[in-house]
């Protein structure tokens, strides 16, 4: 996942990681420039133009959501190499139109020989790099096992025919467009450094604009999950090869690992905020917890009088932000491994208790704040999809690599890129992970573990009806700007490509810093918060916000951010 963090040591290791994606030109103040559009019959953003389109053509030969998310899955891992992906995992949270509501976890886990001292040196500091760029690195991928299950529960139309379009633009390859042409410019000297032998992406000139990338092999790969649905992926010739790369590079995926890999189907967490419901993703995702405490603890308070980005909601939202994810660090990891106290962390007494030692006057020092404690406890890249059919079924769907393009790592034979998830694990307790993120027991290494992941995959309901579907990527980002999101609609009374467009701003309590936009803040907001005792940095865009909102008149307005190549379709 692309975020603001990137390690380099302990705490010194936070260097900023903007996301590398140029912004249109054409801003006003907070927000930055889309079209807008309204449809009937449903809509599809997603991270890439060619993603989008397969998903809009499913959608138009009679496919549901969860049809068009398949086949954008699958799209994505074609056109969008950095983070779409069959060789990592995600989350899917999914509301029918009656409805229903479910959620999917098809997060990697980590293979059975991985154990919790598997990055520390003999003195017990964690090894530079070893979570990030090697064959350790790697998560036993979900993606596949999670499409599958998902199409088995919900799907209508032939898996066949949701795959070929993917492995068309894999054989047929694809225009590529500038910010991935600036990506994988960037990564060339790693993609060689990382491999050996037969190396994908390569060329002796600079990629640009235009230029049409082919990938035989994954349309291969892609061909056997076509034909032999999970048994493609995790069985056969492409397990063969996936293995052989982890035994060339000594990395711990096994046979057995892969065929021991399922998906699991897993309750909603639901919460409410004033008059909305929201559907959201459980753990193992931190995402679904802390956007609820978030919601609960500024509920009490006028945003909507105070307006979008002013001094006092920044301070407010900042601050709490600042005591979540305090609470993220201790609290929330897999709940097959850990006792994840969701019922204690979403009661809004705790959650309004923890704003006890706030003060307008001055801000809360990180070091003064500590996970809360409850009676009786023991104790970016990725990328973001939302569909909604012509019957209201919604999809939300957060899937990840974790950093971009994953471990840089590629599977030879097979074409696809392994993930780097296993850096989600706490490598050692109060040590940082890529995204500056701190984690203890509950989020330690252990095999057969899903690591903690902050995606947030959510849907919201007014009324009983469908109102919002909204999601991003972004590494430790991704919740606080979901969180933001939904306050734009909700609270700044903004459409959906509005509340994805406006400027954000990011707190996560370690390291005590308010990362904001480019012109997020004005002067005099700015020089408030800063005189309050609030370090201020200045970063580049934060998340790439997919959404969609469903209009007073019953259409569906979609959102697709303009910090990277988004793109909404419908009709």
């Amino acid at each position: 996942m692309r975020g603001f963090l990137k390690r380099e040591g302990k705490y010194k290791l936070f260097a900023i990681l903007l996301l590398t994606f140029l912004i249109p030109v054409g801003c006003v103040q907070g927000q930055l420039s889309k079209d807008e559009g309204e449809y009937k019959n449903g809509v599809v953003v997603c991270a890439y133009p060619d993603a989008a389109q397969v998903g809009l053509n499913i959608l138009k030969k009679g496919g549901n959501a969860v049809d068009a998310a398949v086949a954008v899955q699958f799209a994505l891992a074609v056109t969008l190499p950095e983070a779409g992906n069959i060789g990592g995992g995600g989350f899917m949270v999914y509301r029918s139109g009656k409805g229903e509501t479910n959620t999917l976890d098809f997060r990697e886990k980590a293979p059975a020989m991985a154990g919790p001292n598997m990055y520390l040196d003999s003195a017990g500091n964690v090894i530079p790099g070893m979570s990030l760029s090697t064959h350790l690195a790697s998560g036993v991928p979900g993606s596949v096992d999670g499409m599958v299950q998902a199409h088995l529960k919900y799907g209508h139309l032939k898996w066949e025919d949701l795959v070929q379009p993917a492995i068309d633009l894999a054989r047929n390859g694809f225009m590529i467009t500038k910010h991935l042409a600036n990506d994988l410019n960037r990564t060339q000297a790693e993609f060689k450094k990382l491999n050996e032998g037969k190396i994908y992406m390569i060329r002796d000139t600079p990629w640009k604009e235009g230029d049409l990338l082919v990938q035989e092999d994954l349309a291969k790969t892609l061909e056997q999950i076509r034909d032999k649905g999970r048994a493609g992926f995790y069985e056969g010739v492409v397990a063969d090869e996936l293995v052989a790369e982890m035994q060339r590079g000594k990395g711990l995926i096994s046979k057995t690992d892969l065929q021991n890999y399922h998906a699991v189907w897993r309750q909603a967490l639901i919460g409410n905020y004033k008059e909305y419901r929201i559907i959201t993703m459980p753990p193992p995702s931190s995402g679904g917890v802390a956007l609820l405490q978030l919601l609960q603890t500024v509920e009490k308070y006028p945003l909507s009088r105070w307006g979008f980005n002013r001094d006092s909601t920044v301070q407010l939202v900042v601050e709490a932000e600042r005591r979540v994810y305090a609470d993220r660090s201790k609290y929330l990891g897999d709940p097959d491994f850990y006792k994840v106290p969701v019922d204690s962390l979403l009661k809004p007494a705790y959650n309004l208790s923890r704003m006890s030692n706030f003060s307008w006057d001055k801000a809360t020092p990180s070091v003064s704040i500590l996970p809360g404690k409850f009676v009786g406890y023991e104790s970016d890249q990725t990328t973001h999809y939302s569909i909604v059919d012509r019957d209201g079924n919604a999809v939300s769907i957060t899937t990840t690599l974790n950093g971009g393009f994953g471990s840089k790592i590629f599977v030879k034979g097979a074409g696809f890129l392994l993930n780097n998830e296993m850096d989600d694990f706490s490598s050692k307790p109060g040590v940082p992970n890529m995204f500056g993120l701190v984690g203890g027991k509950a989020n330690s290494i252990q095999p057969g573990k899903r690591m903690l992941s902050s995606m947030t995959p959510t849907i919201i309901e007014k009324d009983g009806k469908l109102f919002m579907i909204v999601g991003t990527p972004g590494g430790s980002t991704i919740i606080t700007s979901v969180f933001q999101t939904i306050l734009n609609v909700i609270e700044f009374n903004q459409n959906m490509q509005q509340a994805v467009n406006s400027k954000r701003f990011h707190h996560q309590w370690l390291p005590d810093v308010v990362y904001v936009e480019k012109d997020a803040l004005d002067g005099d907001d700015r020089l408030k918060l800063e005189q309050k005792g609030y370090k201020i940095i200045d970063s580049g865009p934060s998340g790439r916000v997919d959404a969609i909102l469903k209009t007073k008149s019953g259409y569906y307005e979609g959102g697709a951010d303009p910090r990277g190549d988004d793109t909404k379709l419908g009709w």
